[in-house]
């Protein structure tokens, strides 16, 4: 099991930060390579479409355990 990492990702045009174990990261950018949409850009989509509750990185995670889950349907 790998530990979390800090990645750095721009929104809209301001920087944050997510800390995602690489399975998780690596899954995210497949999944953003196979829709032909650049990284930042999913990931700016899933932070508009995101609870106030719930962080970014969570988010991320839920998007890519969603976007499996459906696929094997």
């Amino acid at each position: 099991m790998s530990r979390p990492v800090k990645r750095s990702l721009t929104l809209r045009g301001h920087r944050t930060s997510v800390t995602l174990e690489d399975p998780f990261w690596q899954a995210f950018r497949d999944i953003a390579a196979g829709m032909n949409r650049p990284i930042n850009d999913l990931a700016a989509e899933i932070d508009a479409g995101r609870d106030l509750d719930t962080g970014l990185a969570t988010a991320i995670r839920l998007f890519v355990l969603a976007y499996y889950r459906d696929a094997k349907r």
